[in-house]
């Protein structure tokens, strides 16, 4: 990275190589993530996100049959933005939820997270939190300055969720567009590379073995942690 500033520290000049996320796959304690291939994934994570409601706030979805939701995911396989990760548990080898990296730009180094869809087995879990992790994680490790997410606003679910991972809310887009033939409001979040030390501390601090007990109950709420590194709350939770 290059960084050149005037003599009253206004920034003039910054470069930096961002690497483009496709075909990338990231390997944690108790998740890999993998680029989607439909015979490998497509079987296990339509058997696991059965239940409509996984689907309500995803602009696709749900699917009625096998055939049917290979037919959507196969574009999607080989697509460069996004670009689509399977979540497969290490433990059973079982793929239990979908994440991409979308709006990728390398220019500006900046990068979203969307497209969750956490099947129950993976929802609040310990292997989620990792999943989010190791995304955030690598975009930081390779010179990307923001990392954002947005989510229908109604989704309050999704808004606990970015706030809880370290990325402070920026606002409401209102009637930013229409999904499913309702209007969507969207909330956006981010976080930038120079909160990603402290929060990749709280993230290695919460996932270590020390944080959880015997039943697997963590010790310490990685909203704790991340608490007092957010830029800006959202009020509304």
């Amino acid at each position: 990275m290059t960084i050149s500033t005037s003599a009253e520290g206004h920034l003039n000049d910054l470069e930096r190589s961002c690497r483009h996320p496709k075909n990338l796959s990231l390997v944690g304690l108790s998740v890999r993530l993998d680029p989607l291939n439909v015979d490998t994934h497509s079987v296990d994570l339509f058997k696991a996100n059965l239940s409509e409601d996984n689907w309500k706030y995803l602009p696709y979805g749900p699917f009625d049959t096998l055939e049917s939701y290979q037919n959507w995911m196969r574009p999607y396989c080989s697509s460069d933005d996004p670009v689509f990760l399977a979540i497969t548990r290490l433990n059973d080898n079982k793929a239990v939820g979908v994440a991409s990296y979308l709006d990728i730009d390398t220019q500006n180094a900046s990068i979203e997270v969307g497209h969750l869809n956490f099947s129950p087995l993976l929802q609040r879990s310990k292997e989620a939190t990792e999943a989010m992790y190791l995304m955030m994680k690598w975009a930081f490790d390779n010179g990307y300055r923001r990392y954002a997410w947005r989510c229908n606003a109604s989704n309050i679910s999704s808004r606990k969720a970015a706030q809880r991972l370290g990325l402070s809310f920026e606002g409401i887009f209102r009637q930013a567009g229409i999904v499913k033939g309702e209007n969507r409001d969207t909330a956006w979040f981010a976080a930038i590379d120079k909160e990603w030390a402290s929060l990749d501390r709280c993230f290695r601090s919460y996932l270590s073995k020390e944080n959880f007990s015997a039943t697997g109950t963590p010790i310490k709420a990685l909203s704790a942690m991340t608490a007092p590194l957010l830029y800006k709350v959202d009020d509304s939770l």
